[in-house]
């Protein structure tokens, strides 16, 4: 299992206005699976699933903007499952700090199994 945890963004996603204007801070967790036995036996990034990569193209999909933090993970999900096809399964959450609501809330996340 790799894991790429408290990835932060500003991004514009949300059902309001002001957050599609405005902005606020999101943080993207991934984890996910592939056999590492070939990148472990050679220590050649060649082998592995370069997570710089993976990284970039969750960053790419942070920058479109959705209403839904449904659409930002399946959308990252779906992005990071057909860029890296050595990935066998994983798991991808998305939390909005903040979140518009008429009390205190930290933050509010989805997370997709894929």
């Amino acid at each position: 299992m790799i894991r790429l945890d408290g990835m932060e963004f500003k991004a514009f996603h949300g059902c309001l206005e002001s957050e599609r204007k405005e902005g606020n801070r999101f943080r993207v967790d991934l984890e996910y699976d592939y056999d590492i036995s070939k990148a472990a036996e050679t220590d050649d990034l060649a082998f592995a699933v370069d997570y710089s990569a993976v990284y970039d193209t969750i960053a790419a999909e942070m920058g479109k903007q959705s209403c839904l933090l449904e659409n930002v993970a399946a959308r990252i999900a779906r992005a990071v499952r057909t860029g890296f096809p050595r990935i066998t399964s994983g798991k991808v959450t998305v939390t909005k700090f903040n979140p518009p609501l008429d009390g205190f809330t930290e933050s509010s996340s989805v997370s997709i199994d894929f």
